[in-house]
């Protein structure tokens, strides 16, 4: 019976921890005022760099065993800087998106649902690939795959872009 409680329990806080990182944490009213100055910026492009297999084995071959996994520690910490950038951004744009559907226009709030859906797969895809990382930076050349996550910031970044078109949000899309 006890064990039963705490699973329950356990799975309930499982369930909060996800919708909270899915939807984000509430943001201040300032940040979305002027959410261009919050944003971070994102290199997807070095991203998919510190991920692609090729250039790690490329490292391995060519670095000794103990600097190899230096590097690797260094490039891992880069990539959850970049994922953890990724993340705060998708939750800001999923709290402008939520405000772009109301809108009376239909084309705008149809471009703000796909933005919205795009934030919270993007911010899965992160609750998915940063304890990876971080187990990889402690297991060096453990196999990781976090390219979702530049492929769905790369979407959302497209729908930032049709938004803005559509309804302008002050600096969003020149601060992706």
């Amino acid at each position: 019976m006890t064990v039963s409680i705490i699973l329950v329990v356990v799975a309930f806080l499982a369930l909060v921890l996800l919708i909270r990182l899915t939807k984000g944490r509430a943001l201040a009213p300032h940040i979305l005022e002027n959410p261009g100055s919050h944003l971070r910026a994102v290199d997807v492009e070095a991203f998919r760099n510190l991920m692609d297999p090729s250039e790690e084995e490329f490292l391995r071959s060519r670095l000794e065993p103990h600097e190899f996994r230096k590097l690797e520690r260094e490039r891992l910490r880069a990539a959850i800087e970049y994922l953890s950038a990724a993340a705060e951004n998708a939750a800001i744009l999923l709290r402008l998106g939520e405000a772009a559907r109301r809108g009376p226009d239909a084309a705008t709030a149809a471009a703000a649902d796909k933005l919205i859906d795009d934030a919270i797969r993007l911010r899965l895809y992160a609750f998915q690939a940063l304890p990876r990382l971080y187990l990889a930076m402690i297991l060096p050349g453990m196999p990781i795959s976090p390219a979702r996550v530049a492929d769905s910031y790369e979407r959302m970044t497209r729908q930032v872009i049709l938004l803005g078109l559509q309804h302008p949000p002050s600096g969003v899309s020149s601060a992706l």
